[in-house]
C-alpha cells in the first residue's frame, strides 16, 4: 500500500498524545489511557517470567533499555500496549511479538554503557486513545535542575516493597548534575557523566519511559536505567539514559518511519518535522548506568 505524504504528516504528529490524561501533581495508580505510549515487556528468562517497561514510538518500534534485552531473541518478547494491570482484564490492550531486537552496538556489560534497545513490532499497532506513541527529546534538548517529570511503570517505588498490579506514576524533578554525581562518584558501575544521564528520585521500571510536558505535548527524556539499592532515599536519585543523544542512532536504524523528535527546554519546544523529509547527520554519546530484570515470583 502506498502512503501519501499528508497521511504520513499526520501519524508522525500523532505522537505526544494522552487525551485522556487530567494528572497534574501526584503519586498513584495510572488509569487507563493515561499513558498511553507504556509498554509491558514481558520476557521468557531461564523459564521464568521477568518483566520490563518500553515505550512506544511509532506504529512499528519501541524504545527500550539494552540490558533487559541482552542475551533474548525475538521468541522470548512479548510486547503488551494498553497495559494497565498484570491481572485481571485489560479491555483495552493488544500484543505483538517481536520481529526484530536492536541493541546499541558498544552497549558494555557489565559497564552499561549505552543502555538502550529498539525492538521491532511484529506487525503495526493501531493507535487508539489508549495506545499512541511517544514524542522523544531531540538533540540539544535542556531538562534544567528542577523539571517536572513523570515517571510510569510496574517497578517498585520503595526500597523492599512489592511490585504492583497496577501502573504506576510519580511525579518528580530533575536533580543536578552535580548532585548525581556527588551520589554516586565513589561507584564504579554508577558514575554519572555529566552531559549524558538524567537522575530522577525514584525507582521506576527498568527500561521504561520519564517524560515531561511541553504545551499539549508529552516528550520523553529519559529511559530507566539505573536506581540504587536505598532508591527511596533523596541522595541517591534514579539514572536514566538520556534520549536526546541518540537522535542519529535512532533515526538511523529506522530511517523509513522515523518517530517525532521534539526540542525540549524549560521555556518552550520546537519540533524538527524537517528530519522526517531529510536525513541529517548527528552526534551521540557514551552513557554509563545499571539496573536489571525483575523476575515474577
Amino acid at each position: 500500500m502506498i502512503v501519501s505524504l499528508d497521511l504520513k504528516k499526520e501519524l508522525w504528529l500523532n505522537c505526544g498524545q494522552a487525551p485522556l490524561n487530567t494528572k497534574i501533581v501526584g503519586g498513584e495508580a495510572a488509569t487507563a489511557g493515561a499513558w498511553p505510549w507504556q509498554v509491558s515487556l514481558h520476557i521468557t528468562c531461564n523459564g521464568n517470567l521477568c518483566y520490563c517497561g518500553g515505550s512506544l514510538i511509532n506504529k512499528d518500534w519501541v524504545l527500550s533499555a539494552a540490558h533487559c534485552l541482552q542475551g533474548f531473541g525475538t521468541s522470548d518478547i512479548m510486547m503488551y500496549f494498553g497495559h494497565l494491570r498484570r491481572s485481571g482484564l485489560n479491555p483495552h490492550e493488544t500484543n505483538r511479538t517481536a520481529s526484530r531486537i536492536i541493541i546499541h552496538p558498544t552497549y558494555n556489560n557489565p559497564k552499561h554503557d549505552n543502555d538502550i534497545a529498539l525492538l521491532q513490532l511484529s506487525s503495526s499497532v493501531t493507535f487508539t486513545d489508549y495506545i499512541r506513541p511517544v514524542c522523544l527529546a531531540a538533540a540539544g534538548s535542556k531538562f534544567a535542575a528542577g523539571t517536572e517529570t513523570w515517571v510510569t511503570g510496574w517497578g517498585k517505588l520503595q526500597s523492599g516493597g512489592s511490585f504492583p498490579d497496577i501502573l504506576q506514576e510519580v511525579q518528580v524533578p530533575v536533580v543536578s548534575n552535580s548532585d548525581c554525581y556527588n551520589a554516586y562518584g565513589g561507584c564504579l558501575l554508577c558514575i554519572v557523566r555529566d552531559i549524558n544521564a538524567k537522575c530522577l528520585s525514584i525507582q521506576g521500571d527498568s527500561g521504561g519511559p520519564m517524560v515531561s510536558r511541553n504545551g499539549s505535548l508529552w516528550i520523553q527524556s529519559g529511559i530507566v536505567s539505573f536506581a540504587w539499592a536505598k532508591c527511596d532515599d533523596p541522595r541517591y536519585p534514579g539514572v536514566y539514559a538520556r534520549v536526546s543523544q541518540y537522535q542519529d542512532w535512532i533515526i538511523t536504524n529506522i530511517a523509513s518511519n522515523p518517530p517525532r523528535f521534539v526540542e525540549f527546554n524549560n521555556y518552550g519546544f520546537r519540533s524538527s518535522f524537517n528530519l522526517f523529509l531529510f536525513s541529517i547527520s548527528l552526534t551521540f554519546s557514551v552513557i554509563p548506568f545499571t539496573f536489571s530484570l525483575y523476575r515474577s515470583t
